[in-house]
C-alpha cells in the first residue's frame, strides 16, 4: 500500500520529458504496475511521441477479473500491444477477452491490429471510431516516421464493436461500466468505471502531470460541464488519467478542470479588453508552467480557446 500511496500523492514535479526510457528491455516506456489489486497500468512518457519512447506516451491499462482480462487502449503500434500482452501473460494465465479504447487517437488505436489478430474484440465509442477512421492513415504515417522499426507490422484495424452512451460488462465478479460521460477532450472520450473498487480509468478527460492539449473543435465549456455534472458525482477514489501516473480526483481536478476554468477566465478578460488573437497567445499561464508539454501547448491552447470564445 505504501507504493500506492506514493503514486496517489505524486506531484507534477516528478514528471519530466527528460527522464529516459524506464524499461529498456521492452518497447514499453515503463513496466506495468498494480495500482490497486487486479488493476494494472503501464504509464507512458509525458513527452510527445518519439523514437525513444516508441509512441508509448499514454497509459496502457488492464483489469484482471475472475474470468478474463480487459485491456484499456490497444497502444500506438503492433509492437506496443504485443509487449503489453507479454506483461499480461506474466501476471495471469487468463486470456484477454476485450480491448476498450479510450478515444480515436493513434496511440489508443493503432495497436488494434495486434489484438484483432489474437481474436480479441475491440470496443470504442462510435464517435471515436469515426475519428480514427478519418485520421488513421495520417496517424500511421506519423508512427512510421518517428518509430521507424518499432512501427513494423502495424496496420490499420477498426474497432470491431461500438457503443453510444454506456455499456456495462460483467466479467468474473467485476462490473465494468464503459462510459461516455459527455463532450470533453476529443470525440468519443471514454471512461472505464469500476464502481466496486472506486477506480476510474479516465482517459483524456483527465490530466495532471502534463498540460491538457486543447484541439480545434474542442468545446472547453462543455468539457467543464461534463466534469462538474457527470464525473465529479461519481467521486472515484483512484484515477488513472490518459497520461501521467495514477492519482486521485483532487489532483486531476486541479490540473484539468481548474486549468480550463483559469484559461477561459483569462481569455474572457482579454476579449473584454478588446484583445485580438495575436495577444491571446500571451495571456498569463505561468501558474501552469511546471507541467510537461507547457512549452508545446500553452500558446496553442490559448489560441484555440480564443477562437472558441470570440463569438460565444
Amino acid at each position: 500500500m505504501r507504493a500506492l500511496a506514493l503514486l496517489l500523492i505524486a506531484s507534477p514535479a516528478l514528471a519530466s520529458e527528460d527522464i529516459p526510457d524506464q524499461y529498456p528491455q521492452s518497447v514499453l516506456y515503463a513496466k506495468p504496475v498494480e495500482v490497486i489489486p487486479h488493476v494494472f497500468t503501464a504509464t507512458g512518457a509525458t513527452a510527445p511521441p518519439t523514437y525513444e519512447n516508441a509512441g508509448h506516451n499514454n497509459n496502457l491499462s488492464f483489469i484482471v477479473t475472475g474470468d478474463g482480462v480487459i485491456v484499456v487502449n490497444s497502444g500506438a503500434s503492433w509492437k506496443l500491444a504485443e509487449a503489453l500482452h507479454a506483461e499480461i501473460r506474466a501476471v495471469t494465465d487468463q486470456p484477454v477477452k476485450l480491448v476498450i479504447v479510450e478515444n480515436g487517437q493513434g496511440h489508443a488505436m493503432l495497436g488494434n491490429s495486434y489484438w484483432v489478430a489474437q481474436g480479441v474484440p475491440i470496443l470504442a465509442h462510435e464517435e471515436a471510431a469515426a475519428e480514427f477512421a478519418d485520421g488513421a492513415a495520417q496517424d500511421l504515417a506519423a508512427l512510421q516516421r518517428y518509430a521507424r522499426e518499432n512501427a513494423e507490422a502495424t496496420v490499420i484495424a477498426a474497432p470491431t464493436e461500438t457503443f453510444t452512451d454506456r455499456k456495462t460488462i460483467e466479467m468474473g465478479g467485476v462490473s465494468i461500466e464503459v462510459l461516455h460521460l459527455g463532450p470533453a477532450h476529443s470525440p468519443g472520450d471514454t471512461q472505464v468505471w469500476l464502481p466496486q473498487w472506486g477506480m476510474m480509468i479516465a482517459g483524456d478527460i483527465a490530466f495532471h502531470e502534463r498540460m491538457p492539449p486543447i484541439f480545434e473543435g474542442t468545446c472547453t465549456s462543455c468539457w467543464i460541464e461534463t466534469w462538474e455534472t457527470k464525473l465529479e458525482p461519481l467521486a472515484p477514489t483512484y484515477v488513472i488519467p490518459g497520461h501521467g501516473h495514477p492519482t486521485n480526483l483532487a489532483q486531476v481536478r486541479r490540473y484539468t478542470r481548474d486549468y480550463l476554468v483559469d484559461l477561459r477566465a483569462r481569455i474572457a478578460t482579454h476579449l473584454e479588453e478588446g484583445g485580438d488573437l495575436a495577444g491571446a497567445y500571451y495571456v498569463d499561464q505561468s501558474r501552469w508552467a511546471h507541467l510537461d508539454t507547457f512549452g508545446e501547448l500553452a500558446t496553442k491552447n490559448a489560441g484555440v480557446v480564443f477562437a472558441e470564445m470570440e463569438f460565444e
